[in-house]
């Protein structure tokens, strides 16, 4: 099942992993594994990668990055194919990227011995980067009627669903504000009525796919393997500048 119906599917750059994740939820479908032992398993394997980074072992830390964008579409599939979806999983989710994502750009900068301020700058681009996408792309399925299971704005704790807890979800989404407010308020600054224009265009969609996480994971698997380490800080530093971009031509010519 698609986050968007059929005929406003884009190409989505950081999706590249969906495939494989269908075929894993298909599989654990009819079996005790749930949608959060399959975050957690995406836990375990960013963990890995990240000490193949710091152990230098490249190629191995590149294919936990991956698997580790495959095991992230993954949980969310098989919340769909077993009719379970929850906010505990949502916001785990989101809360282990966002500190995964730290430990590895800080694992970057371990082995690359570069500055921490660019470390830092370089990670809240990302992050941006990734609440643009998010943002975008939440507006989208809003307005089409797709997936609703993440909001635009997450001002309040939402009701737990059948099958989970109200305490678990109330507890993942303080962390969730706390990590992640900070990111959506900016986003919100830099563009407010995004949700009252036009509908985003499929180019313009598969642009802003380059900002989401599994296209992020893919750009630091290549680097890494093809010894351009020193670089990736720098990169995403540098990339950040196409928020604005993106945002102007939101704006302006959309």
């Amino acid at each position: 099942m698609s986050k968007l119906p059929k005929e406003h599917q884009f190409v989505d750059l950081s999706d590249y992993g969906r495939p494989i994740a269908k075929i894993i939820a298909k599989a654990l479908k009819n079996t005790a594994f749930t949608p959060i032992h399959v975050t957690i398993a995406f836990i375990i394997s960013g963990l890995i990668a990240i000490v193949f980074i710091l152990e230098a072992h490249y190629w191995l830390a590149a294919f936990f990055l991956i698997l580790k964008s495959i095991l992230d579409a993954a949980d969310g599939e098989l919340a769909r194919v077993k009719q379970k979806p929850s906010y505990t999983g949502r916001y785990l989710d989101s809360v282990a990227d966002i500190i995964l994502n730290a430990i590895i750009f800080i694992s970057i900068w371990y082995v690359t011995n570069s500055s921490i301020w660019i470390c830092t700058l370089a990670f809240l681009g990302l992050q941006l980067q990734g609440t643009l996408y998010n943002y975008y792309y939440t507006i989208l399925r809003n307005k089409l009627d797709g997936d609703t299971t993440s909001r635009v704005f997450e001002n309040k704790v939402p009701f737990a669903l059948p099958g989970e807890k109200q305490q678990h979800v109330n507890i993942l989404f303080r962390l969730y504000k706390i990590l992640y407010s900070s990111f959506d308020k900016v986003i919100y600054a830099l563009d407010p009525r995004a949700g009252y224009g036009t509908m985003f265009p499929k180019w313009f969609m598969s642009g802003i796919s380059t900002f989401g996480l599994g296209f992020q994971l893919l750009l630091i698997a290549v680097m890494l393997v093809l010894g351009l380490k020193a670089f990736i800080l720098s990169f995403f530093l540098v990339y950040t500048i196409m928020v604005v971009i993106f945002i102007a031509i939101r704006k302006f010519l959309l």
